[in-house]
């Protein structure tokens, strides 16, 4: 669970009952600081001097706001659609992307018009009629540890639920699943979890579950008859990792019932990184030990415009042909969906 260290509510949010709920849940605790913003100034409350400080004060202030603009992003090639419920996580991974998205405060913010998003979303159900259309919850956030005081995922389950032609999926670091299992999901609602090992999860995903417990957690959610899904990612190329990869990749498989009623789906993402990330992670983690030797990568251009560094063709082969033969001998009933 998320434990903020502030909250700042956005004018008009507390006239929402997600918005009564979240200030009923913290309002008496002496260590949350409670602000009402009456200007848009929000930043100037959430305090540091520099990147590093800066950094980890927004990580510990949750933001209670209003989602203004109702123009969804696209989320290819996974979803159609992201789903603006949340923006920002309370992890602190020293690789991730968000890092050089969220600004030099990157604070959590949840948005308590959730039916004005759910309206918006029906709208772009029924433009791709009679085409399914999915949505994805967590392509800029992790919205598991909010969970226990949003109830966004609880509320955007049942209503993808209810619809035949939508579908929902997101992706999450933790394991606090249990306000999920009983809910009337239908089987349209995909939770995948993150997993790495335990070396990776230890070294550069702080203040996320530990390997083991995000396993615990989808296994409830298969039990309970979600579709479900792993992103191993990101692959890093270090000593002893065919070994790692492979002994958490047996647990996994060891501890997956045989009457699922779905698929489980496999993506797996080798690291890579931007010169804009490097400056940012160094800057935030000044003792990092992430592989960033562009010596060692090879530079590549992507889709959205810029470049980034990646393992080297031989490494990425060697990445794809362990993955794909592990996956195939571990697990019965599976997909890979894509290995990059």
């Amino acid at each position: 669970m998320f434990k903020p260290k502030r909250i700042i509510f956005e004018k008009g949010s507390l006239d929402y009952d997600m918005g009564k709920r979240i200030y009923s849940l913290f309002k008496d605790k002496d260590n949350v600081e409670i602000i009402n913003l009456t200007s848009n100034r929000l930043k100037q409350h959430i305090p540091g001097n520099d990147l590093f400080s800066q950094y980890r004060e927004g990580k510990r202030t949750l933001v209670v706001g209003i989602r203004k603009s109702l123009k969804f992003q696209s989320c290819k090639p996974s979803a159609h659609y992201q789903l603006p419920l949340i923006s920002g996580c309370m992890g602190q991974c020293e690789y991730c992307y968000l890092n050089t998205q969220l600004g030099d405060k990157p604070f959590v913010k949840v948005h308590v018009n959730t039916d004005d998003i759910f309206n918006q979303a029906d709208k772009y159900v029924k433009e791709r009629l009679p085409d399914i259309t999915i949505f994805e919850g967590s392509a800029t956030s992790d919205p598991l540890p909010v969970e226990y005081c949003t109830h966004s995922l609880a509320k955007a389950i049942e209503h993808f639920g209810d619809n035949p032609k939508t579908r929902f999926r997101f992706v999450t670091k933790y394991n606090d699943v249990d306000s999920l299992l009983d809910l009337d999901h239908k089987g349209h609602t995909e939770v995948r979890f993150s997993i790495n090992t335990s070396s990776i999860i230890n070294k550069y995903e702080h203040f996320t579950a530990s390997s083991d417990k995000r396993i615990e957690a989808a296994m409830k959610v298969a039990q309970a008859g979600y579709p479900v899904g792993f992103l191993v990612a990101p692959v890093f190329i270090y000593p002893n990792w065919k070994e790692e990869y492979h002994d958490l990749l047996l647990s996994l498989s060891s501890k997956i019932p045989n009457n699922l009623s779905h698929p489980v789906t496999f993506e797996v993402i080798s690291h890579r990184y931007t010169t804009v990330a490097k400056n940012r992670i160094l800057e935030i983690f000044p003792n990092t030990e992430l592989p960033m030797n562009e010596e060692e990568r090879k530079f590549k251009y992507g889709q959205f415009g810029y470049g980034k560094y990646v393992y080297p063709k031989e490494s990425l082969s060697e990445i794809k042909e362990f993955f794909s033969q592990e996956i195939e001998d571990l697990f019965k009933d599976k997909r890979l969906l894509y290995i990059i």
